[in-house]
């Protein structure tokens, strides 16, 4: 291993360091997986891949805590998976079989599972904004210790949610913390193309609460920030705004021509990917050599055979079920 690659911090424990590694790469071969079976016809709609932001999420899900809630976007498979909805229930959705988290009923964008407190992916816009603050305000009223965590992309901030969102929760000191993973490029526009202040963190600065930046492609940097702010929001101390700046490999959709970046930019930014350096890392301090990445290949790859087995085997909820959760039942 070149002597350039920074080996881990004597202070990281080698086998939790191997687990972090472990969650991002479970996320990045279920996400190929899924681009896969969609290729195939499988899975159908919209799909958006989390690709190359892998960090991001398993920094994140650390610090969240069982009474916690997750409110994500449409890119939210990482989240899911990391928050601990089976991969079964995952994938089983994603094909649209009714054994799938949200019953086929919600596909890849509106993942939801009410016993991990996964309040969703969400297909609109800025759309987790309030619904995370109101999260945020119940947990605060009913003393409950919870904190909300409001996933969301740097495309977002340009909603009137956001303001509104963050100034509420300035304004009540509610236990939130606002993790914009910022990819630069949102749908396909560049950031300096969509807003006059690029410096992610003033937006929030200017309610007045703690913010900070951090490298969303280093999953200990990711970690630890998250820690800080979980630690900020459960003291009673208000909100918290990360901005993790990543940067995703694939197109924004399945549908996306793409034709916003050169592929020279993509493959640059490749080379830096959060899964590539810290295997490098990891190897520079003897956690991990190929024999053991050998094995957490195989491990993964059997579990996302069985996910796909579950989903194909799984079945398209019944006509007759049309109406379930949709009207309400006259019962007079």
């Amino acid at each position: 291993m070149s002597e350039a690659v920074e080996p881990l911090p004597d202070d990281v424990d080698g086998e939790y360091a191997l687990k972090l590694f472990a969650e991002m790469l479970r996320v990045r071969r279920f996400e190929e997986k899924c681009a896969e079976m969609y290729s195939a016809g499988k899975i159908r709609g919209f799909l958006h891949l989390y690709i190359g932001e892998e960090a991001v999420g398993s920094g994140v899900m650390q610090s969240v805590a069982s009474e916690d809630a997750v409110v994500a976007t449409y890119r939210e498979h990482g989240h899911a998976l990391l928050r601990g909805i089976s991969m079964n229930a995952v994938m089983a959705e994603m094909y649209g079989k009714q054994e799938g988290c949200s019953r086929g009923r919600g596909g890849s964008m509106h993942l939801f599972d009410k016993a991990t407190h996964f309040i969703g992916g969400n297909a609109i816009v800025g759309g987790g904004f309030p619904v995370a603050v109101g999260y945020a305000l119940a947990a605060k009223m009913q003393n409950t210790g919870a904190v909300a965590w409001c996933i969301f992309g740097e495309g977002a901030m340009a909603e009137g949610e956001f303001h509104e969102s963050l100034n509420l929760a300035a304004l009540w000191q509610l236990p939130v913390v606002f993790c914009c993973e910022n990819n630069y490029y949102a749908m396909g526009t560049a950031l300096d193309r969509s807003e006059s202040e690029t410096h992610l963190v003033d937006k929030a600065r200017s309610y007045k609460m703690d913010a900070e930046v951090v490298d969303g492609m280093d999953v200990l940097a990711t970690e630890a920030a998250a820690r800080r702010a979980a630690a900020h929001a459960r003291s009673g101390n208000g909100p918290y705004f990360l901005e993790f700046q990543t940067y995703r490999f694939r197109a924004h959709s399945m549908f996306d021509a793409e034709r916003y970046r050169s592929k020279e930019e993509v493959h640059e930014h490749e080379l830096q990917g959060p899964l590539r350096i810290f295997a490098a890392r990891l190897q520079a301090t003897g956690v991990l050599d190929d024999d053991k990445r050998a094995v957490l290949e195989a491990e993964v790859a059997s579990e996302i055979d069985a996910a796909v087995t579950f989903a194909e085997a799984g079945t398209l909820e019944p006509v007759s079920e049309l109406r379930r959760f949709v009207y309400v039942e006259d019962r007079s």
